[in-house]
């Protein structure tokens, strides 16, 4: 007697269905990737700007604590660039992936996100370093 999946699945169908769901057991979210004891020591080089923690307080950057969910361009009394608080209208919630993006290069970020050559941050930092802007943006969603 032959299978259900035999029976209604072209022979090659099955075994597709196989490797699909084996495939997804490699495919691991950037924070699985991510060093967030190194992202932590890193942050340090941003703390001079970005506060986090409780009673975190604004400085020349806004406070980072939960911004993974957060609508880009929105903190209670912190002065944002134009550009971002466009981006923030125009969709953009920050997500971890798309944070370690905007950390590696934030006015090429929104140069894109917005389809605009002349976007700006006010953020003159960017980290050169991909895998140090991933765990960083690791350690501030561990923030959340």
């Amino acid at each position: 007697m032959r299978s259900l999946s035999s029976r209604f699945l072209p022979k090659f169908a099955a075994p597709l269905a196989m490797a699909a769901i084996a495939s997804l057991v490699f495919i691991a979210p950037a924070s699985a990737q991510a060093n967030v004891v190194n992202g932590a020591s890193v942050f340090n080089s941003c703390a001079g700007c970005h506060k986090v923690g409780d009673g975190a307080q604004n400085a020349s950057g806004p406070v980072l604590t939960d911004v993974i969910g957060r609508v880009a361009g929105t903190y209670e009394g912190y002065r944002f660039s134009n550009d971002l608080i466009a981006a923030g209208q125009s969709g953009l919630v920050w997500t971890e992936e798309n944070l370690a993006e905007f950390i590696a290069d934030p006015s090429g970020f929104l140069k894109e996100f917005l389809d605009d050559s002349g976007a700006r941050s006010k953020m003159p930092f960017r980290m050169r370093d991909e895998n140090n802007a991933i765990d960083v943006a690791a350690y501030l969603a561990s923030l959340n």
